[in-house]
């Protein structure tokens, strides 16, 4: 059992957006997930602990995509990605929830992330979302960069495959994180 202060914990959610959520995921659906981070962010909200949710989005023309040279670059779908893609699901976003919008894996670069969180003082984040070693565990890594602390929500996160997943839990994380199932997670009372 992880307890926390809800005044300096914040929750974060990665891509749990219309376009990410549809791609087949394991060990938990695209579906499951949005379950259980609905229930999180409901949690949190009741515990007046912020909530932050955040997608990726890129602009029309693809200008904004990394474009280092890699041996397996991002693939844009011909024609761009479909209207609504990069919106994150409906039903997730409340009023006074914090929206931060990436333009790569991690959630820290380029955008006000850290900002929001210091300025609330937060010192834990809890972060859950999609792909387990992909968009979370950049975030994750960045987060412990710059000395916050962190609960991996294992049973909030998925991934393309279970190796990707599993590797990233427990050979990463770990050394960066706690890692726990939500109902793990309890509030402090303050």
């Amino acid at each position: 059992m992880i307890q926390l202060d809800p005044k300096s914990t914040a929750l974060v959610l990665i891509d749990l957006q219309k376009g990410i959520l549809g791609y087949p995921l394991v060990p938990r659906t695209g579906a499951q997930i949005l379950d259980i981070g609905k229930a999180l962010a409901a949690r949190f909200r009741e515990a007046g602990a912020p909530v932050v949710l955040v997608n990726v989005r890129w602009s029309d023309d693809g200008g904004d995509v990394p474009g280092q040279n890699v041996d397996a670059p991002h693939q844009r779908p011909e024609g761009g990605y479909p209207a609504g893609w990069a919106d994150l699901v409906e039903g997730l976003p409340r009023p006074g929830d914090i929206l931060i919008t990436k333009k790569q894996w991690g959630a820290f670069y380029g955008t006000e992330l850290d900002l929001q969180l210091r300025r609330r003082g937060i010192k834990t984040i809890v972060l859950g979302g999609v792909a387990t070693n992909f968009g979370v565990e950049s975030t994750a890594r960045q987060a412990w960069e710059y000395g916050y602390d962190l609960v991996i929500v294992e049973d909030a996160t998925a991934s393309a495959s279970v190796e990707l997943h599993e590797m990233s839990l427990k050979h990463i994380m770990t050394r960066i994180a706690r890692v726990a199932p939500g109902a793990g997670i309890t509030f402090m009372k303050v």
